[in-house]
C-alpha cells in the first residue's frame, strides 16, 4: 500500500529521481567548488524561503547572507562563522536598539545549518555526506514505511500525520543503514551510536520545519520542487542532522 501511495505522486517522483540523479553526479565529481557553488544556490533559495516563513521583509539582508557565503568558501572552518555573525548581530543590537531582532532568525535558521554543512564536507569529504544522506532518507522514508504499515499513535501535535511507530522504525531503519557507510570511519558500535543519533536529529529538523509552516499558516516553504514543495521542505531533515553529525565526527574521529 505505501509503493502504491508512493508512486501515486508522478511529479515527487519525476523530482525525486532527478534529485537523485544530481546528487549522485555530485558525488562522483567530488569537487569543494562545485559543492561549495551547489550548496551556496540551496542555502540562498532556503534563505528566501525561511525569510518568508519568519514573515521578514529586508532586502538588504540577502546581501549579507551572499557575502557569508563567498567568505565560507575561503575559511577553512565555515561553520565558526556562525558565532561571528553572532557577535555583529549582538554589537549590532547594543548599538541600535530599535534593531529588528528577528533578523537573526534566518542566519540561524537555515545559514548555521548550511555552514555546517559545507564544514562536515570540507572537514570529513563525500563520504561523510553519504553517510548523513543515507541516515536521514532512511529515517524518513524508514518511517513513512512503517507508519503506513503499523502506525498508530500520533507522535505530537506538530506533525499529526506522524506516528510514534513510524518515528521509531525509521530512526531504526535510518540509523541501522546509515551504520554501514560510518564503518568508512569507525567500528560498528560508535558509528551506529552516531547513525543512530544524526538520524534523530533529523526528525525534529522535519518538525521544527513543520512548526515554522503551522506558525506563518503554509502549506510548504515554496515551489521550487513539484511534488516536493520547497528547499526547506525536502532538506529540513539534513540541516538538523548536519549540525549533529559535524560535532559528534570531531569529538569521536
Amino acid at each position: 500500500m505505501f509503493l502504491k501511495n508512493l508512486l501515486s505522486d508522478k511529479k515527487r517522483v519525476t523530482t525525486g529521481l532527478a534529485l537523485l540523479v544530481g546528487v549522485i553526479l555530485l558525488g562522483l565529481i567530488d569537487n569543494f567548488f562545485l559543492m561549495w557553488f551547489v550548496f551556496g544556490g540551496l542555502f540562498l533559495i532556503a534563505f528566501y524561503e525561511a525569510m518568508k516563513l519568519f514573515e521578514l521583509d529586508n532586502n538588504s539582508i540577502y546581501l549579507y547572507a551572499a557575502m557569508l557565503w563567498l567568505f565560507a568558501a575561503y575559511y577553512p572552518n565555515p561553520d565558526d562563522l556562525v558565532f561571528i555573525v553572532l557577535v555583529i548581530f549582538a554589537g549590532t543590537l547594543a548599538y541600535n536598539p530599535d534593531f529588528d531582532k528577528r533578523l537573526f532568525l534566518p542566519f540561524l535558521y537555515p545559514t548555521a545549518s548550511f555552514l555546517f554543512l559545507l564544514a562536515l564536507y570540507n572537514d570529513f569529504g563525500i563520504t561523510a555526506l553519504a553517510w548523513l544522506l543515507v541516515a536521514v532518507a532512511g529515517a524518513d522514508i524508514g518511517a513513512y514505511m512503517v507508519g503506513k504499515t503499523i502506525g498508530s499513535t500520533p507522535f505530537c501535535k506538530t506533525s499529526p500525520n506522524k506516528t510514534m511507530e513510524g518515528v521509531i522504525g525509521g530512526i531504526l531503519i535510518g540509523g541501522l543503514l546509515s551504520t554501514f557507510v560510518g564503518l568508512t570511519y569507525l567500528p560498528f558500535f560508535t558509528a551506529l551510536i552516531i547513525s543512530t543519533i544524526v538520524a534523530s536529529a533529523s526528525v525534529f529538523g522535519d518538525l521544527f520545519e513543520s512548526y515554522l509552516k503551522r506558525a506563518a499558516d503554509v502549506k510548504d516553504s515554496g515551489d521550487i520542487l513539484p511534488g516536493h514543495g520547497g528547499i526547506l521542505d525536502r532538506l529540513d531533515g539534513y540541516l538538523f542532522g548536519g549540525i549533529i553529525m559535524v560535532i559528534l565526527l570531531r569529538g569521536l574521529v
